[in-house]
């Protein structure tokens, strides 16, 4: 007979292996859509999918540095974060080194599920926490626009994450903590314009993941959203847009600031903002009329402390 000691041992191991696969199981990158999803079939509208991109601020993150076509997708800019570094990927149509061999299904599950073609978890430095809520509509025309890019040739370097972070599996750690599918925070209350404007804030225009701090893991605070923070690489200050700082301004100043960069007090944007314009600039007057109303919604938050 077993002396008491191993069985212990051996409910120990049990409990452990148990444990382990269990823990396997429930990180594991699962791709939302499956290849061939009816949603997915049909061209999408490339006219409809500049705009998307231009709302996403895609070029800003992944056109090539060093070169001034914003449309050469070929990534490689260096992101620092409190996390490490990170470098978005090359998203052009090229088949061998960006997306040219994606189908329009493995760009949905990237953007509403942070998941590869080859099922590993993206790192939420790319903002899919937001485009989570994307339509299937508009990824499908993303996709589209997307096709008709220049190809770029060339892979980025490789991410340098800090030490605890260079697992892939521990995302899905992160992901249970923090990432909730297909939903999305935006408050709706019925009036087209200002629901219009609930998508664009909260999902494609992803205007929380900068305006907002950060808990210790990276994920947004919810009680600072949009309230304002450190930005998101740590070198500076990004301002609090809800009605504790902008209560002076209309919908009016917001929808013109996002055309022209310039503010009711005469003056301009600057930074990674002056980005976000170039790119808001390209929507049609009446979403960025929809962005204004729904920021204006945005309940007065305090700024949290640097």
């Amino acid at each position: 007979m077993l002396s008491m000691q191993w069985k212990i041992a051996l409910v120990a191991i049990v409990c452990a292996g148990g444990a382990t696969t269990a823990g396997v199981y429930v990180t594991a990158a699962r791709p939302p859509f499956s290849k061939g999803d009816p949603q997915f079939q049909g061209a999408g509208d490339v006219a409809k999918g500049h705009l998307v991109f231009a709302a996403g601020d895609c070029a800003s993150c992944h056109a090539s540095p060093g070169q001034p076509d914003r449309l050469r997708l070929g990534g490689g800019m260096a992101l620092a974060s409190p996390f490490g570094t990170f470098r978005p990927p090359n998203i052009s149509p090229d088949p061998i080194d960006g997306i040219g061999a994606w189908s329009v299904t493995d760009l949905a599950n990237a953007l509403i599920g942070g998941v590869s073609p080859a099922h590993q978890h993206y790192y939420p430095a790319f903002p899919y926490t937001s485009y989570t809520g994307m339509t299937v509509a508009d990824v499908r025309d993303l996709y589209a626009y997307l096709m008709t890019l220049p190809k770029v040739s060339g892979r980025v370097p490789p991410h340098d994450p800090a030490i605890l972070f260079r697992i892939r599996r521990f995302v899905g750690f992160w992901k249970l903590l923090f990432f909730r599918e297909r939903q999305s925070p935006a408050r709706l209350n019925g009036d087209p314009n200002h629901d219009r404007g609930a998508y664009l804030v909260e999902s494609v225009t992803h205007c929380a993941e900068c305006h907002s701090s950060r808990n210790l893991f990276g994920a947004i605070k919810s009680d600072t959203r949009f309230a304002g923070g450190v930005d998101p690489q740590g070198t500076g200050f990004v301002p609090n847009i809800t009605e504790e700082t902008l209560g002076k301004w209309s919908e009016g100043d917001i929808a013109r600031m996002l055309e022209t960069g310039e503010t009711p007090e005469h003056g301009r944007v600057g930074s990674s903002m002056a980005d976000v314009v170039t790119n808001t600039a390209m929507l049609p007057d009446s979403d960025r009329e929809a962005i204004a109303r729904y920021v204006k919604t945005l309940s007065p938050l305090p700024t949290p402390h640097p």
